[in-house]
C-alpha cells in the first residue's frame, strides 16, 4: 500500500481537491425522519338519538377517517379517528367498551401528576383547561362538535406506527364518555388530534408536514406522516394558513385556517363582497379545513347565495324534495328527489382560496339520506343552523384529493388524486 505525505501532493492537485469540495460539498447525514404510511379508511359510524344539552352542537358525523396503530407495552391494537380540528388525542379507557385501551395491561403507561410541565404549561392551548382530580392527577375534559364529550386522565405511553416506536406520547385516557354514536357499534378506540397545538399528535411526533388521500367509502386511502411523494407535491396548489397574533373569542388559532375569497358555481362567481369571507372583530367567520367533520358548512349569507344559485342552475336536472321543512343533520336544507338512476351531470361548485381552488363535482355534490328512500341532499350546509361561527370544509369534499398540511411553510396544498390506487399501492408495500 502506497503512503503519501503532504509534501508529495502537488499544489495543483490540492487546489483541484478544494475546487471539487466546493462544487460537490459532502452532505451531512439527513436528520429528516422517514415518512410513515398508514391506511386511511372512511368508516361509517351509526348515529343514535341522544338528548344533548343546549350548549352542545347537534351536528352528527356519519363517516370518520380511521387509521390503525398500536399503543402500550406489550402493544395493543387500536383504531383512531383522524381529526385535524382537535389537539389532544384520546383513547377510550372504559371497562364497558370492547374496543377500549387497557392502561393496566401496559407497563409503559403513566398517568401525569398535576404538577407536571405538561399539565401546567403545555395544555394551555386546549379548549378547556386541565384540572387536578382527587388523586392529584392531571384531568382533562373535551367537548366535540357532534355533541360527544369525554374526560379522564392525561397520560403518556409508547405509540407504535409504521415501524416507529414513539415513547411518552401524551394523550387523554377517557374513563367517562358521552357519545353521539352507538356503543354496541363502535369500532374505534379513540381520536387522533392533528391540529397545530403543542399537544397534538403531529406536533409531538416532530414532523414538519403530513398529508392524506381520502378514498370513497368502499376502499382505503392513505395517511402520510412526513414528506409526500415529490411527484405528487409538484401537482399541488398551495394556499397560506391564516394566523393571528392576538387571541379572539371565536377564532381557533390552533385550527388549519385558510382564506376563502369566493365561490363559483360552474362559471358564475357568486356576487358576494370579500368581507363575507373575512373573520370579524371577534374572530367569527374563519375558514377551517377539518378532517373530523364530514360535510362542509358555510356562514348564512354565503350559503343562501350558493343555495339560490344552485337551485337556479339545476332546474330541469333535479326535482326539489317536496317536504320543505326537512333539514338533514340539522344544517342541510336543500334536498332533492332521487332514484336509483345515475346522478345527472351537475354544475360543479368551486371554493376559491388565495392561490388555489377546490373543485367539488359529481357524486360529492349530493348525499343519499339513509333514513329517507329516494332523497339526496346538497352537501353544503348552513352553519347558522348548527350553529357554528365559521366556514368548515369537511372530509366529504376532500375525497379523491391529495391534501398536504405543511406546518414548516405554514400552508395547505391540495390537488386531484386517485386515492384508491394510493391505498392499493400502500397495501402492496409499494409506497405512494
Amino acid at each position: 500500500m502506497a503512503i503519501f505525505t503532504l509534501h508529495q501532493i502537488s499544489p495543483w492537485s490540492f487546489f483541484l481537491f478544494l475546487f471539487l469540495c466546493l462544487l460537490f460539498p459532502i452532505s451531512e447525514p439527513s436528520t429528516t425522519p422517514k415518512p410513515i404510511f398508514l391506511p386511511l379508511q372512511a368508516m361509517k359510524i351509526p348515529s343514535m338519538n341522544l338528548l344533548k344539552p343546549p350548549s352542545k352542537l347537534l351536528f352528527k358525523y356519519n363517516y370518520s377517517l380511521v387509521v390503525p396503530l398500536k399503543v402500550g407495552t406489550p402493544p395493543q391494537d387500536i383504531a383512531m379517528v383522524v381529526d385535524t380540528g382537535s389537539e389532544l388525542s384520546y383513547l377510550e379507557c372504559l371497562p364497558s367498551q370492547s374496543t377500549m385501551f387497557n392502561p393496566k395491561a401496559s407497563s409503559s403507561y403513566h398517568a401525569l401528576p398535576c404538577d407536571s410541565d405538561t399539565c401546567k404549561n403545555k395544555a394551555r392551548d386546549l379548549p378547556s383547561p386541565t384540572t387536578c382530580d382527587s388523586d392529584k392527577l392531571c384531568h382533562f375534559a373535551q367537548t366535540y362538535a357532534d355533541g360527544s364529550t369525554c374526560e379522564g386522565s392525561v397520560a403518556t405511553d409508547t405509540v407504535s406506527l409504521g415501524g416507529l416506536d414513539v415513547p411518552n406520547l401524551v394523550f387523554g385516557c377517557a374513563t367517562t364518555s358521552h357519545s353521539s354514536t352507538k356503543g354496541d357499534g363502535r369500532t374505534t378506540t379513540g381520536l387522533m388530534g392533528m391540529n397545530r397545538g403543542s399537544l397534538s399528535f403531529i406536533s409531538q411526533m416532530g414532523f414538519g408536514r403530513f398529508s392524506y388521500c381520502i378514498s370513497d367509502h368502499t376502499s382505503s386511502g392513505v395517511l402520510v406522516i412526513g414528506d409526500s411523494d415529490p411527484v405528487l407535491v409538484r401537482a399541488l396548489k398551495y394556499t397560506p394558513l391564516v394566523d393571528i397574533s392576538l387571541p379572539l373569542p371565536y377564532f381557533d388559532r390552533m385550527a388549519y385556517s385558510v382564506q376563502l375569497v369566493g365561490i363559483r358555481v360552474a362559471e358564475k362567481v357568486l356576487p358576494l363582497p370579500k368581507s363575507v369571507f373575512l373573520p370579524d372583530h371577534s374572530g367569527a367567520g374563519q375558514t377551517m379545513v377539518d378532517s373530523g367533520t364530514q360535510f362542509t358548512v358555510l356562514l348564512g349569507t354565503a350559503y343562501t347565495a350558493l343555495k339560490n344559485e344552485y337551485l337556479q342552475q339545476t332546474k330541469g336536472l333535479l326535482k326539489v324534495y317536496e317536504d320543505s321543512s326537512y333539514v338533514f343533520q340539522g344544517a342541510f336544507d336543500l334536498c332533492y328527489r332521487s332514484d336509483d338512476a345515475a346522478i345527472p351531470s351537475l354544475p360543479p361548485v368551486v371554493l376559491m382560496f388565495t392561490g388555489a381552488e377546490m373543485v367539488i363535482s359529481g357524486e360529492r355534490l349530493l348525499y343519499r339520506v339513509p333514513e329517507l328512500a329516494g332523497v339526496s341532499c346538497f352537501t353544503f350546509g348552513n352553519s347558522d343552523l348548527v350553529p357554528v361561527e365559521a366556514y368548515i370544509i369537511g372530509n366529504h369534499h376532500q375525497q379523491n384529493m391529495w391534501v398536504e398540511y405543511d406546518l414548516e411553510k405554514s400552508r395547505l396544498g391540495f390537488g386531484p388524486a386517485k386515492c384508491d390506487l394510493a391505498g392499493q399501492r400502500l397495501a402492496q408495500g409499494l409506497g405512494v
